[in-house]
C-alpha cells in the first residue's frame, strides 16, 4: 500500500504541474483515486513512465560513465564532494558498506518493481482498446524490466529473479545458467511483441531493434559467440541503421535522432531528466574552448562542477594523430583570467572529454543531450569480435573494423596484419576504447576479455583482485534477505 501511495502522489504531482485549470474538479480526483490508479491505462502508463525515468535517468547516466571508466584506463577524478566516492572506485577499494552513488542497487530494483506492478495489473485494465495495444504495453514493461536486470547483472552478477509483486520477498540468487536462460528467453519474447523502430509510441521508448541490440550485447558479454554474431547480423541486415558520417557531431543535440543510435536514454534541458556529464568535464575556470569540438565556445551560463573528470595522457596519446575520435577531447582553453591553459603541458592526466557538447538551451548543469547505450558501431564491433573468436582473423571482421576506422579517417587494416586471434582481439579492444570512451563500455570490455585486473595492476593498483570483477551487494540488502548470499571475496 505504501508503494501504491507513493505512485499515486507522484501522479497527482504531475497533474498539478501540467497546469490543470481546476485541480479540485471531482472527476479528476475520482479518476485517479488510489484504488482506481492501476485499473486504467493512464494509471499504468504513469507507473511505466516512472520506470523509464528511473532507468539510468539524469545523474545515473553519469554514474554509468564513472563506474565503467574510473575503474579502467580512461578516466579518473579530482575535487568536490564526489571525490569521496570516486577514490574507492579508482583504487579498487569498494566494499559492502561503501555507499557509492555509482554502484546502483535500489534505484534499479525500483524499476523492476514498477514493471512488475504494470505486468501484474495489466489484465485487470478495461479501457485498453485492443489486444495489440495490451500486448505492446506488456512488452514495453517486460523490456524495461529485463534491461534493469541486465544493469544489475553488469554490476553484481546473477541475482534473484522477481517476476511479480506476489513473489516472496526473500529469494536466493539465480544460478548462472538460470539467469542466462531468463535473460535470453525474456529478450527473445519481447522482440516479437515490440513495435519496429520508428513505430514506438515516442522516441526513446522500447522497440524491437533495441531489444535485439541488448540481446546482442548479452551474448557478447557472456561469450556466446555464434549467437552474438547471428544477432548482430540480423541488425545489420535489417538496413535500418548506419554509421553517422561525422563522429565529431554525432553526439550534438541537433543530431541526436540519428541513424546510429539504437538504444537511447533521452534527455531534455532544464527538466527532470538531463545529461550532466559536461559540468564534470569543463575545467573549473573554463572560459573559452580552443579545441575539443568547442573551439570558440564561451561559457557564460553553464555550471562547472568542483568534481573534475580527467583523462589519462596515455589514453590521449594512444590515438592515431589523424583519428577524428579524439577531436572531442579538450586539451587547450582560455581561463577566466584570459590565460591559455594547455592541459597536456601544464598538467598531468588532465585532458577533458567533451563528447556531449553544450546544449545551447541549457542553464547550469541541465543539458539535454541524449545518451546512447547501444549504437550501430557497437553492433559492428560485436560481430567482428564474435567472428574472430569463432574463426580467428578473418576478412569480414577486418571489413567491419575498417567501417569504423574509415569514419575516424584513419588507415584501413589488412588481414595480413594479424597472425592470431589474440592479436586481432587486441586491435578490437583498442578500437572499442577509442570509439566508446565516455559511453560506459570499457570495464565490461576488459572483464569479458580477461584483462580487467591485469590492467589495474599495470596502473599500479596492486590490491585489485579477481573478485573485483563484481561489485559487492550492499550490506543492507544482505541483512534484509537471509537467502541472498554476498558475492565471493567480500
Amino acid at each position: 500500500m505504501k508503494t501504491l501511495s507513493k505512485i499515486f502522489i507522484s501522479l497527482i504531482g504531475l497533474i498539478l504541474l501540467s497546469g490543470c485549470e481546476n485541480i479540485l474538479e471531482e472527476p479528476v480526483k475520482s479518476e485517479f483515486a488510489e484504488g482506481n490508479l492501476l485499473l486504467t491505462k493512464q494509471g499504468l502508463e504513469s507507473v511505466l513512465a516512472d520506470a523509464y525515468a528511473k532507468n539510468c535517468a539524469g545523474v545515473s547516466v553519469r554514474n554509468v560513465v564513472k563506474r565503467e571508466e574510473f575503474t579502467t584506463d580512461i578516466l579518473w577524478q579530482t575535487g568536490g564532494g564526489e571525490n569521496g566516492t570516486a577514490v574507492p572506485l579508482i583504487n579498487f577499494r569498494w566494499d559492502p558498506s561503501n555507499e557509492m552513488e555509482a554502484i546502483c542497487w535500489m534505484r534499479v530494483w525500483q524499476v523492476i518493481r514498477n514493471c512488475n506492478i504494470v505486468l501484474d495489473n495489466l489484465p485487470n485494465v478495461s479501457d485498453i482498446q485492443s489486444d495489440k495495444e495490451r500486448i505492446q504495453i506488456h512488452a514495453d514493461a517486460q523490456f524495461i524490466r529485463i534491461w534493469a536486470y541486465y544493469q544489475l547483472w553488469d554490476e553484481f552478477g546473477p541475482l534473484p529473479i522477481r517476476k511479480s509483486q506476489t513473489d516472496p520477498l526473500e529469494l536466493p540468487k539465480a544460478t548462472t545458467g538460470e539467469f542466462q536462460t531468463f535473460m535470453e528467453s525474456e529478450l527473445s519474447e519481447v522482440i516479437t511483441n515490440l513495435p519496429e523502430p520508428g513505430n514506438e509510441p515516442a522516441y526513446g521508448r522500447a522497440h524491437s531493434a533495441g531489444a535485439r541490440a541488448l540481446l546482442c550485447k548479452w551474448y557478447l558479454n557472456t561469450r556466446q559467440w555464434q549467437k552474438c554474431a547471428d544477432m548482430a547480423q540480423q541488425i545489420i541486415s535489417s538496413g535500418v541503421y548506419t554509421l553517422y558520417p561525422d563522429y565529431e557531431q554525432l553526439f550534438a543535440l541537433e543530431n541526436e535522432r540519428n541513424s546510429e543510435f539504437i538504444l537511447v536514454k533521452t534527455a531534455l534541458a532544464n527538466s527532470g531528466t538531463v545529461n550532466i556529464l559536461l559540468p564534470t568535464a569543463l575545467p573549473w575556470d573554463f572560459r573559452e574552448g580552443l579545441d575539443g569540438g568547442i573551439n570558440g565556445v564561451i561559457n557564460d551560463k553553464w555550471s562547472n562542477f568542483a568534481s573534475q573528470y580527467r583523462m589519462y595522457d596515455e589514453f590521449y596519446y594512444s590515438f592515431d594523430p589523424k583519428d577524428t575520435r579524439k577531436s572531442r577531447i579538450l586539451t587547450k582553453y582560455i581561463d577566466s583570467k584570459g590565460d591559455v591553459i594547455d592541459l597536456l603541458v601544464d598538467y598531468k592526466d588532465a585532458t577533458r572529454g567533451i563528447k556531449f557538447p553544450p546544449d545551447p538551451a541549457a542553464s547550469g548543469d541541465a543539458h539535454g543531450n541524449d545518451f546512447p547505450f547501444v549504437r550501430y558501431a557497437d553492433i559492428l564491433l560485436a560481430r567482428a569480435e564474435a567472428l574472430n573468436e569463432l574463426n580467428g582473423p578473418n576478412q569480414e571482421s577486418i571489413n567491419l573494423i575498417n567501417m569504423i576506422r574509415n569514419r575516424a579517417q584513419v588507415d584501413n587494416l589488412s588481414l595480413s596484419d594479424f597472425k592470431s586471434k589474440e592479436e586481432l582481439l587486441e586491435q578490437i579492444l583498442k578500437e572499442r576504447r577509442w570509439e566508446f570512451w565516455y559511453e560506459g563500455h570499457r570495464r565490461r570490455d576488459l572483464i569479458r576479455t580477461g584483462r580487467f585486473i591485469q590492467y589495474a595492476h599495470n596502473r599500479g593498483i596492486n590490491n585489485a583482485n579477481d573478485h573485483h570483477v563484481w561489485f559487492p551487494i550492499p550490506q543492507a540488502a544482505i541483512d534484509a534477505n537471509p537467502l541472498l548470499e554476498q558475492n565471493e571475496g567480500y
